[in-house]
């Protein structure tokens, strides 16, 4: 089973268009995306509504959360004066624009999703969060301590956890009593990437049958860049309330 996952659209209607136009020429058997369709562009009810008409399963993001609950606390760890500034006007701005039945929809997004496989004997669970299990903002950087991540996984009894928030793509195997490995997954960003390369990013996940917890190797995890309408992204926000700060973001990754 080939499966696509991809977060941390942003607002982001071209490279959203991007994303699904490159995962639609791979075929795959299902695809998830795992939140924060909005905030910090000028398309947020055109992103909501393309999931929405696609059909597609979504967790919600931090800034689904907030958006929903007309709040003006996106969940962002935000360090500096300045960005809090910045991010101010952007929760602002999206609270402003997002539409009554797109507000709706964002609030009644499920926490998580999980996907429990029954392949060779072994129970597999896939299950989709956007943060962490624990909590919808938690930022789960690849240099997390491995102890903290396997308990993370454990407790919430996740073979396979795919996750976005942080915008920074990596996929890391830690072995748990013995043979049962889990792989921890972070999809980076298809809006709003933050590793250095614009290019929106998104996983196939493939999960043959043969796939086992006892075989690191048995699934295969692909990162996948596509390029989009940067420029055309970025011109908007420059265009529009929003800092334009958040267009050289775009344009630099």
């Amino acid at each position: 089973m080939k499966i696509a996952l991809f977060s941390d659209i942003h607002a982001n209607l071209p490279a959203l268009e991007a994303c699904l136009a490159d995962i639609d020429s791979r075929k795959p058997d299902a695809i998830y995306c795992l939140g924060d369709l909005v905030g910090y562009n000028i398309w947020p009810n055109e992103v909501i509504n393309m999931i929405r008409q696609r059909g597609i399963p979504t967790i919600a993001g931090n800034y689904d959360f907030g958006i929903g609950r007309t709040s003006d606390d996106c969940g962002c760890a935000y360090k500096t004066d300045e960005e809090k500034a910045m991010g101010k006007v952007s929760i602002s701005y999206t609270n402003e624009i997002v539409q009554p039945e797109e507000r709706a929809y964002l609030r009644t997004l499920p926490a998580h999703i999980k996907v429990e496989f029954q392949l060779n004997e072994d129970k597999f669970n896939l299950l989709l969060v956007h943060g962490s299990p624990r909590r919808i903002n938690e930022y789960l950087f690849e240099d997390r301590d491995e102890k903290s991540m396997l308990r993370i996984m454990e407790q919430a009894d996740a073979d396979i956890m795919c996750f976005g928030h942080t915008h920074k793509p990596y996929h890391r195997v830690l072995a748990s009593s013995g043979t049962h490995y889990r792989h921890a997954i972070n999809l980076g960003a298809a809006g709003k990437p933050k590793d250095g390369n614009p290019q929106g990013c998104y996983v196939m996940l493939t999960i043959n049958d043969h796939s086992t917890i006892k075989d690191k190797d048995s699934i295969l995890v692909e990162f996948i860049r596509f390029d989009y309408d940067v420029e055309r992204a970025a011109k908007a926000v420059e265009d529009s309330p929003l800092p334009d700060a958040y267009a050289d973001m775009l344009r630099n990754g």
